[in-house]
């Protein structure tokens, strides 16, 4: 009975054993990608028109390649409140499993600051992807006037067009933190008719994306029409290295620290970000596939073939921006009481 029992025993171990040795040489079984049988959520804060909605239905068509599993990128337009309504979604609402992401209104930061009604949560929370391209303006004077560069704005008063409240508080933030002498008007509907207001001597100066400007009036620059005076970028446009910024015209730390507040919009120009609380291997996953993307032949050439511009900037990059920009609150009751002037 002993030997029997310890037969028993002896073969147990060998087959333990035995079981051991055949796991260990047996082929790895490769998990599924995550992304495999999923669709991602694209949540576009605008309608189905403008820089929001092309830039993110560009990125839909590409991304999928670059992503393990090849999952499909469903854009759904989220207009309302100026953007406010879809990054509410994001923050609060939806799924924070990598199957959702979106792009929102590049002032959203800025409007937290200030303390715009309505955001809930924190910008900085999300989980940033990526940027395909900034979106710095470029103030400009007709060629009668008497400001030609921006140092004359200093001495002499420049009529400047401000139809949308971005530029707004760009040139009130100019004139109470610098010193220029800009007066602004405020009564045109948009761009189109502000420009018209210029050739027809009403106004003298007013600004636009810089790839705006280039594309839809290079008569104004080839026939020198127009005098470029500043950008409010906090990175400066890659053809105007030249050109100051706002920022630069900054006479102490403060002021600058101030501008780039306003500033702030530019550098994020049209980005993307996922909800707060995903995964970080997801967000991972997500950032090298992006930037995989920006540097694939195909999504260059229909970039090329649209004829719009492109400036990545990395999801680890933009999130490291957002982390400096944890301003004092001293400073950000300054800001907002610039931007009381603004609405004056």
């Amino acid at each position: 009975m002993i030997y029997v029992k310890t037969l028993i025993r002896s073969l147990r171990r060998v087959a333990l054993t035995l079981a051991t040795v055949l796991l260990a040489f047996a082929p790895a079984r490769a998990e599924e990608p995550f992304y495999k049988g999923k669709s991602i959520s694209l949540i576009i804060a605008s309608n189905t028109s403008g820089g929001y909605d092309t830039y993110g239905r560009l990125l839909a068509r590409h991304l999928p390649r670059h992503l393990a599993g090849n999952p499909n990128v469903v854009p759904q337009n989220m207009p309302g409140a100026g953007g406010i309504r879809a990054a509410n979604y994001l923050y609060s609402v939806a799924a924070k499993d990598g199957t959702v992401f979106g792009i929102f209104d590049q002032a959203m930061f800025l409007d937290q600051l200030l303390g715009i009604p309505g955001l809930r949560g924190d910008v900085r929370q999300f989980n940033w992807i990526g940027r395909l391209v900034s979106n710095s303006s470029v103030l400009f004077a007709w060629h009668t006037a008497a400001v030609q560069k921006i140092q004359d704005a200093f001495t002499h008063e420049l009529i400047v067009a401000a139809p949308g409240s971005n530029s707004r508080l760009n040139w009130t933030a100019l004139n109470a933190l610098v010193g220029t002498k800009l007066k602004l008007l405020t009564g045109y509907e948009g761009p189109a008719t502000a420009k018209i207001a210029m050739e027809r001597g009403e106004v003298e100066a007013l600004s636009l994306p810089w790839g705006v400007l280039r594309e839809e009036n290079p008569e104004w620059l080839s026939q020198k029409k127009i005098n470029l005076l500043l950008q409010t970028g906090i990175e400066k446009n890659a053809d105007l290295p030249d050109l100051p910024r706002m920022i630069d015209l900054a006479k102490n730390d403060e002021a600058r620290q101030l501008l780039e507040i306003f500033a702030s919009p530019s550098l994020v120009g049209r980005s993307f970000a996922a909800p707060p609380g995903v995964p970080k291997e997801r967000i991972e996953e997500l950032r090298t596939a992006f930037m995989a993307m920006t540097k694939d032949p195909e999504f260059l050439a229909e970039v090329a073939k649209l004829n719009f511009d492109l400036d990545p900037l990395s999801g680890a990059d933009l999130q490291a921006f957002f982390v400096k920009a944890d301003y004092p609150s001293v400073l950000i009751d300054k800001a907002k009481a610039v931007a009381k002037l603004a609405e004056h």
